[in-house]
Order: structure tokens, then sequence, then C-alpha cells
């Protein structure tokens, strides 16, 4: 039973059979209240109407062990549970093939490399990193992209993602230590996570800082954003973009170079006062 035609029916009557035992009978020509097709048998449970399957998928449930039959009735088995469970990951399976861009990775977890499997369109940024503008050219540059996804890293293993509100833009720390989630109840690496965090929102500052917290690390669409802050249309991936630069830059700050500068001006022969 691995092909989709010979699965759908078979948890279609594996569903039925949870709500109870059924009473097995024949379906005679003409008696049931809808057409069905020849060999099919009636299922009728305690409670609800009657269905009609065809009996030699009925066969097939009792010969796999998927149902049992006792003093006439048919009952679903503990495998039929876990039948039904797998065909549920099939079906999950196939809507991500369709509607995500799955990847097998290898990452660093708890400090174990463990493979992870990960959806590429997961995060806004992914979607946002496939924008064009006018020229053609990627309308986020990949420093910005990288900036966003290092800010998620640090929302993330800072543990903030379950305790965040509008209200800790840009300071994440003013909580205080005896509460849950406290800095004195994280360890080491996620409270060095918040603090990255924390300073990178002081360095965006309150103009920034919040549609860079929205899209990167809530996850919310820019229209969400723009609804939500009341902005123009299409203004808030300008200003995610221009977020996000600031916020490479404060990652990678660029190096100063000393120029150098007049100090006087004067004669070839002229010698300054002690």
């Amino acid at each position: 039973m691995s092909s989709k035609s010979q699965t759908r029916p078979m948890v279609r009557l594996l569903k039925f059979l949870m709500r109870g035992p059924a009473m097995e009978s024949a379906v005679m020509e003409g008696v049931a209240a809808r057409p069905v097709e020849a060999g099919s048998i009636s299922l009728q449970p305690a409670e609800g109407g009657a269905a009609y399957f065809p009996a030699a998928l009925v066969a097939e449930a009792v010969a796999s062990g998927l149902a049992d039959r006792q003093g006439g009735s048919l009952r679903i088995t503990l495998e039929a549970r876990s039948y039904l469970r797998r065909a549920a990951a099939d079906r999950e399976e196939q809507f991500l093939d369709q509607h995500a861009t799955i990847e097998n990775t290898v990452a660093e977890v708890d400090g174990i490399r463990q493979r992870l499997r990960i959806d590429r369109d997961e995060s806004p940024l992914a979607s946002l990193s496939r924008l064009k503008d006018k020229s053609g050219a990627h309308f986020m540059p990949e420093a910005a992209i990288v900036a966003g996804e290092r800010l998620l890293a640090d929302f993330t293993r800072g543990q903030l993602q379950p305790r965040v509100t509008a209200s800790w833009e840009p300071r994440l720390s003013s909580r205080g230590s005896g509460g849950r989630g406290g800095m004195a109840d994280l360890a080491d690496s996620a409270m060095a996570a918040r603090l990255a965090v924390n300073r990178a929102l002081e360095a965006l500052g309150p103009e920034l800082s919040g549609v860079a917290l929205d899209v990167c690390c809530f996850m919310k669409g820019l229209e969400t954003v723009e609804r939500e802050r009341q902005w123009p249309v299409r203004s808030a991936k300008l200003m995610l973009r221009t977020a996000l630069l600031a916020l490479s830059r404060h990652y990678h700050p660029p190096l100063q170079t000393r120029r150098a500068r007049m100090e006087h001006w004067g004669t070839q022969d002229y010698r300054p006062e002690l």
C-alpha cells in the first residue's frame, strides 16, 4: 500500500473505524441510499450513518492487521493508528515538497554536530533575498541578509522568542533578574546572545530596531509590518534594507583610516617656536 491511490482509501476506512466498531453487512443492489460500486460492503457504527467501502479494501485491512473482525463487527487495531500517523507524515512531506525549499544540512546544536532539515523559505529574509531592483540587481545586499540572519540566531539563542513584546525596543534586558527568563536564569551562551541582541538594537536606534525585530525575529511579512505601524505601502522593505545595512556595519565596523592633515602653512625655512 505504498501508492497514493491505495493509501487514501485505506486512510478513509481507518478514520471511519476510529469512531468505534462497525457492523458489516453486504450491500444488496438497489438498496443503498446512494449508488455504490459493485462488491462493496456497508459498515454501520453504533453512532452515525453507514458508509460503504469496497470489500477488497476491508479484506486488505484485515489481512494487514489494520482492522480486526470480532463478532460480526470490524474494529481498528493499534497497528492502524501507527499507519495513520505515517500517512499523515507522508502528506506533510508531500506538502513540503510542493510549497517549501527543504535542504539537508549539518549544524552545531548545543555543541553537538547534527544533521538537520531546514526550510530555506521559512524566514521572510529568504524571500527578500530574491527581490530585484529595476536594474535586475539584488534589492537586499548579501551583507544585509547575513546581518539579519545573525540577529535571528542571537535572538533564538537568547531564548527571547516566547516572551518578547513591543516594549522591548530597543532594550531587551530591562526585566528584573528574579522573574522567569531573567538574566540570572540564563546559561552563559544564552546570556551572551541576549546581550548581543541588546547591543545590536541599541546600535540601530528606536527608528530602525522595530522593523528589524518584526521581520527577522518575529517572522512578520512586510505588509503586516506596514499595516501594524501604519506605514505607506512598500515602505517597509526600504526601512528594513536601511536597518539591515546599518546592522551589518555594527557587526563589521569599517576600518578607520588615518588621513594626514595639514597642521601649518610655512616657508621652507620655517621653524616652530618652542
